[in-house]
């Protein structure tokens, strides 16, 4: 079995002119998104054993603000192959870095993020499947596990959408 956790960056700024896509900051919001929704994991027991992370500012900016919220850092690796990623991209890139772990967690971008969620899920209860497939939000976090014995069957084989958390569900983060 592996468990696959997409979290796409947070919010980021749009409001400085001349600054590179790969370099955008996160917007304030955005801030108060990725550290809630590393509160989330926590509580919610989903740990990952290795962290896959676009190298843009963003992607990075997020992970560095919800990570705090675990304590223990999982192993983590930053992949350029990950930034604006197809599906199919994102998934290689799991398959290559994830052997001998069960729940992976990629910080990404959408839309690839989103297909892929989507492509994945293939059972899980209806309205939340219905919810991912409407929108995956700046700092979105979907949860899919399969009975795939390995990263590389779990495109065939999808998975079932155990969770998708979506930062204006959770309220603001707490102390």
């Amino acid at each position: 079995m592996v468990e696959l956790l997409l979290l796409r960056h947070a919010k980021s700024r749009w409001d400085e002119p001349g600054t590179q896509d790969h370099q955008r900051e996160l917007a304030p919001r955005g801030e108060l998104a990725a550290t809630r929704m590393g509160q989330l994991i926590r509580e919610q027991g989903l740990r990952p054993d290795l962290v896959l992370c676009s190298t843009a500012q963003r992607a990075v900016a997020t992970w560095r603000l919800a990570v705090a919220g675990l304590g223990d850092a999982p192993p983590l690796h930053y992949d350029d192959q990950l930034y604006l990623a197809s599906p199919d991209r994102i998934l290689d890139v799991v398959v290559k870095r994830g052997a001998g772990t069960a729940r992976v967690l990629v910080v990404g971008h959408d839309p690839g993020m989103h297909h892929l969620a989507v492509k994945l899920a293939v059972t899980g209860e209806r309205a939340l499947r219905a919810a991912l497939a409407a929108k995956f939000p700046t700092a979105g976090l979907a949860l899919i596990v399969s009975a795939a014995s390995s990263w590389s069957d779990l495109a065939a084989m999808g998975g079932e959408l155990r969770g998708f958390w979506r930062p204006r569900q959770l309220g603001p983060p707490m102390a």
